[in-house]
């Protein structure tokens, strides 16, 4: 079977039928896809705006002094998103040329056994950022019902809950339900940080510059650092590309995808580091929500501002942290999608967030975006040697599906280049991500041409 659109009706819909799992790691007809360009960069707007990525940005001021000035961390934060881009546009074709989720097209690379391993690499880090958000989220929560209780209620774990408790039931909708949420929390969010910038413009601008604006920074490890921090933060989304480009409408180019990306990531990403940084400089606290509280000080303006953290967190979660775990989960236990969503919320309700968002643990926050990325980097290299290089984007898909086919099993190349590109990775973690990714490319390249021979892996690719 061809990965071209072209090829795909007859074929796929007999596909469709055979396939032994949950609808929702079945190819994705094209008659299913109902996510237009607009939605689908007001998707990526309702991602880039949330808590963590302040986070990140508040993270550039340590004890009171940046890292970087204003100016390198807008060169840093282009280059990483020039490359974000890049690699979003060129590993979501084959989700977006064939209606596969990412934790299938991984046998591609990993074997059916193997793809379970590198999945989980995926989801965890996943269910992590779902219960950090969450937690941000529900923060914010308490400080609405503080107000409008008189400062009786006050409970962060029971906010906490409820709110997992929403999101669990918004997100068993899908695809369907991330459209409108991410298009309302994309637009009122937006508008929010519009006032909060001219705040902090109005009120702290000599904090500001002083602190961050002019401060002397650094063009060394630091500013390669951020750029790695930033390519991490995105790691775990790219590498699941296919699982938003196959909601995406069919007839839409390369060049043009790569835009959809490009322009919200700018736009969202970049103002909501730029105020987490600045919040950060004029207050000296890395909590977003923290911070707020002592910026706006009005009970009525902290409700509001609040009310927008919350769907904040919520956005970003119906996007980047609920859909690839319950695809794992679903794929592993062969659980229904809606089942595996359950569960995905429930792990993320064991995840400890409330000591990632600590003061203390900005900095611990970048470190561990830096070593689950070490090993996300070789697995998006890897995956794009095998289907560019290896396999020239040509790929029977129903084989992907096949118990006792090519793919069935290990891959040893594969798992081996990747334990090489992250163990590369961790020599110099804070540029591990690019060091990961091109070392596990060169391995995966070497050892799938002069090792393992007869490897069934070797089917279909130049090497055979």
């Amino acid at each position: 079977m061809s990965t071209n659109l072209a090829g795909q009706s007859l074929e796929q819909a007999q596909l469709h039928e055979e396939i032994s799992m949950d609808d929702s790691l079945k190819p994705k007809r094209e008659s299913d896809r109902t996510m237009g360009p607009v939605p689908y960069m007001f998707m990526w707007i309702g991602d880039g705006v949330n808590l963590g990525n302040m986070t990140l940005g508040a993270s550039l001021i340590v004890a009171g002094v940046a890292t970087l000035n204003v100016f390198q961390t807008f060169i840093a934060a282009m280059i990483a998103i020039g490359i974000i881009s890049l690699i979003f546009a060129i590993n979501d074709r084959f989700g977006y040329r064939t209606g596969i989720p990412y934790v299938v097209q991984l046998r591609m690379s990993f074997g059916i056994k193997g793809a379970i391993i590198s999945s989980f690499l995926r989801g965890v880090p996943a269910i992590v950022w779902y219960g950090f958000q969450s937690w941000v989220g529900a923060t914010a929560l308490n400080e609405i019902v503080k107000v409008f209780s008189g400062g009786s209620f006050d409970s962060i774990p029971i906010c906490f809950v409820l709110l997992q408790a929403v999101q669990i039931v918004l997100s068993m909708y899908g695809f369907h339900a991330i459209k409108w949420v991410e298009t309302l929390a994309s637009v009122v969010i937006m508008l929010a940080l519009v006032y909060v910038f001219g705040l902090l413009l109005n009120s702290h601008s000599a904090a500001i510059s002083q602190n961050w604006v002019n401060a002397k920074g650094t063009w060394g490890l630091p500013f390669f650092g951020f750029i790695m921090v930033f390519l991490g933060n995105y790691a775990a989304i790219f590498l699941s590309a296919g699982d938003y480009s196959r909601e995406l409408k069919s007839g839409i180019s390369d060049k043009k995808r790569s835009m959809l990306y490009f322009l919200p990531i700018v736009i969202a990403y970049g103002f909501v580091l730029t105020i987490g940084a600045m919040m950060a400089a004029a207050t000296g606290i890395s909590n977003p929500v923290k911070a707020f509280a002592v910026i706006v000080d009005n009970s009525y303006i902290t409700v509001f501002v609040s009310a927008f953290i919350v769907i904040g967190a919520v956005a970003v979660n119906m996007v980047a942290n609920i859909v690839p775990p319950a695809y794992v989960i679903s794929l592993v236990t062969k659980l229904k999608y809606k089942a595996a969503v359950i569960i995905t919320g429930l792990l993320a309700l064991c995840s400890f967030p409330w000591v990632l968002v600590q003061d203390s643990s900005a900095q611990g926050l970048n470190t561990f975006i830096l070593i689950y990325s070490a090993f996300l980097g070789p697995i998006v290299a890897i995956m794009l040697v095998e289907y560019y290089i290896l396999r020239k984007q040509k790929v029977d898909t129903a084989e992907l599906y096949m118990d006792n086919g090519i793919f069935k099993g290990y891959n040893p190349s594969a798992l081996l280049a990747m334990v090489i590109g992250a163990g590369a990775a961790f020599l110099l973690v804070d540029i591990g991500w690019i060091i990961g990714f091109i070392t596990a490319g060169t391995a995966y390249l070497l050892l799938s041409k002069f090792a393992f021979k007869g490897s069934s892996f070797k089917k279909g690719t130049i090497y055979e």
